[in-house]
């Protein structure tokens, strides 16, 4: 699909700012404000704001421009998070890129807690996860908890008297949003790979470029918190075949990458080691290579 022109807009933001939040939205107004509500009202430390409009045409882009604290960036189409996040890269003006979903909702300290971890990591080679609650928990990285379901039940009062009671450890394996890395390591990987468009199967890309550029640290931070409504977007979107896409591009699934080489969910214990693919694992992917030979893409 031929992408068109993108425009550019980029907005003074504080020069205290520490990290740049891409966001991601397709017509999806309601969830995007009550973000950008969250950001305002739950961080502890500034940042610039970057918003990549596919379409718009719900009131969205209307809303954007009178946000004179929002950079933003806008295609007449729906491109996908792929290539939307890689627009926005190019308003970036911080040292750090934060990638976080229009459908969540940042709790007090989210942002603090990721960087006084940065701070104790103290170098770059890193990906950092926040920890989602979810009504129904996408993955043993995710809290349950469910205080509504759409932006009319939502029960932010009740979310946030509870959220940093419910339990949960550092675990392993960052893949999904919200997440952080330091910019020369987006780059060095160049950022979300395009070839997953509209987005499905992105994540555990991404990750597995960051483990083929050396990274070993791949945690989740239990005390960054964000409420997570769920998928409310790709919900709507004709899907790619990522599933296939990762095979074909990797060698194994997925699930391969998520237990074996980031150990996703498993209680954080420090670097990754190396990964080790039991016999029986090798030969189902083996085969699974093999019948990529008589699926068509």
């Amino acid at each position: 699909m031929p992408l068109g022109d993108i425009t550019k807009i980029r907005r003074e933001h504080s020069p205290e700012a520490i990290s740049s939040i891409l966001i991601p939205t397709w017509n999806n107004l309601p969830f995007l404000q009550l973000c950008i509500h969250s950001i305002r009202k739950n961080s502890g430390l500034k940042h610039q704001v970057i918003v990549h409009v596919n379409e718009g045409n719900d009131g969205t882009l209307d809303w954007l421009k009178s946000q004179p604290d929002i950079s933003y960036t806008h295609s007449a189409e729906n491109i996908g998070v792929c290539y939307a996040l890689n627009a926005a890269r190019g308003l970036v003006s911080t040292a750090y890129i934060i990638y976080l979903n229009d459908d969540m909702y940042v709790c007090p300290g989210w942002d603090t807690e990721l960087f006084r971890e940065i701070k104790e990591i103290g170098h770059h080679r890193f990906f950092l996860s926040a920890t989602s609650i979810e009504p129904v928990p996408q993955s043993n990285c995710s809290i349950k908890g469910d205080y509504g379901r759409n932006i009319d039940s939502f029960k932010e009062e009740e979310l946030l008297e509870n959220f940093a009671r419910l339990e949960m450890a550092d675990w392993t394996g960052a893949t999904w949003p919200p997440n952080i890395v330091h910019v020369d390591t987006w780059d060095l990987v160049g950022g979300y790979s395009i070839e997953f468009s509209p987005g499905m199967y992105s994540d555990p890309d991404f990750s597995m470029k960051l483990w083929h550029a050396g990274i070993r640290l791949f945690k989740g931070i239990a005390k960054s918190r964000a409420y997570h409504f769920g998928s409310i977007t790709t919900k709507r979107v004709v899907r790619n075949r990522g599933y296939f896409q990762f095979i074909a591009k990797w060698g194994f699934t997925s699930s391969t990458a998520s237990e074996y080489y980031l150990r996703r969910g498993e209680p954080y214990t420090g670097l990754l080691p190396e990964a080790t693919i039991p016999g029986n694992i090798g030969w189902k992917n083996m085969l699974k290579r093999l019948d990529l030979v008589f699926r068509k893409f």
